[in-house]
């Protein structure tokens, strides 16, 4: 489906787009990838990657500017949907600055893409979407609901929303494991609470869910990964067995546990091998059988969450995907 295709990549310069860029060069040898995002820095830095491939463009601007984002979205047939403000603390700080991005800048891109008739759009969103507790999450929850929305929206222009919904992106940017291993040497872990579970995801399953949403849609559906659980006491044992662990307490809006599917969607969600499917509450589109395919309902109550996850990471998995990763953990 991407291949000779035009794709668009809002907040491309991200942990996300360092990793969707040249895994999807090299599977489908798309015409091009526009790289949009506003930090020229960033730009140039990710440019140095790919300076002998004309296949990849970099577009400055914002998802705030939707004069910007129709310029930038001219030609091109998918668009996927990372910018966003996502440090907790910084959008509770700050939460003006975090609306214009995660909602304002949420619908400059589905008004774009309907008018410039791009086919497909998938947008990232987070299990801080599921039943929020923190201003980043309400965001987030607030966006989904306008993608899924949008496919109302496009009308006759058959422009196409989908979401696609994970968890803490181990050895991306500011996540747990680079910061763990800033600090080992101090010999002191903060653990927010002994109990507290995370799910586990790579980049590369992040990339590949984005792939099977843009190939599967048929708009207005919430893909969640199926991927392991792993107690964050587990994870600071890993990467710094000597160190002791201090617990410091829950931080404001931050969970004990992760959630990506809550009971009051379970009336929508379907399963499959490797992931689940929310399906759209509105216009009737849970009933759909072009969306639901060949999809299990799941049972009534039923909630996805990382401490009920019958899929669980071992202290060894951990240590060998560190070890395989050493060389690119915190960088992207």
């Amino acid at each position: 489906m991407l291949e000779d295709a035009s794709i668009l990549v809002t907040g491309g310069t991200g942990s996300f787009g360092n990793a969707f860029v040249p895994m999807t060069l090299a599977r489908y040898n798309p015409r091009r990838i526009i790289i949009f995002s506003r930090d020229e820095m960033k730009q140039w830095e990710m440019a140095k990657n790919f300076r002998d491939d004309p296949r990849v463009r970099f577009f400055i601007g914002d998802v705030r500017d939707r004069e910007r984002l129709y310029r930038a979205l001219d030609g091109v047939d998918y668009v996927v949907h990372a910018a966003a403000t996502k440090i907790v603390p910084t959008a509770e700080y700050n939460p003006f600055e975090c609306v214009k991005t995660n909602i304002n800048g949420a619908m400059n891109v589905i008004d774009a893409a309907i008018d410039k008739r791009v086919k497909r759009v998938v947008a990232l969103s987070t299990d801080k979407a599921s039943s929020p507790a923190n201003l980043y999450g309400a965001t987030k929850l607030a966006s989904d609901k306008l993608f899924i929305a949008g496919n109302s929206y496009s009308g006759s222009h058959e422009t196409r929303f989908s979401v696609v919904r994970y968890g803490n992106v181990m050895g991306s940017r500011g996540s747990v494991i680079p910061f763990f291993q800033s600090i080992r040497d101090q010999g002191v872990l903060p653990i927010t609470d002994e109990r507290m579970t995370r799910f586990m995801i790579s980049l590369e399953q992040g990339v590949e869910l984005v792939w099977h949403a843009l190939d599967d849609m048929e708009g207005g559906e919430i893909y969640v990964k199926k991927i392991p659980s792993m107690k964050v006491v587990d994870l600071a044992h890993v990467v710094a067995p000597e160190a002791r662990q201090e617990i410091v307490g829950i931080r404001p809006g931050e969970k004990l546990h992760e959630q990506m599917i809550s009971e009051e969607d379970s009336h929508y969600t379907f399963e499959y091998p490797e992931h689940f499917k929310i399906l759209p509450a509105i216009n009737e589109w849970s009933l759909s059988q072009s969306r639901i395919k060949d999809g299990r309902k799941v049972a009534e109550g039923f909630s996805y969450t990382s401490d009920n996850n019958p899929q669980w990471m071992t202290r060894e998995d951990l240590a060998a995907w560190i070890e395989k990763n050493k060389q690119k953990i915190g960088k992207i």
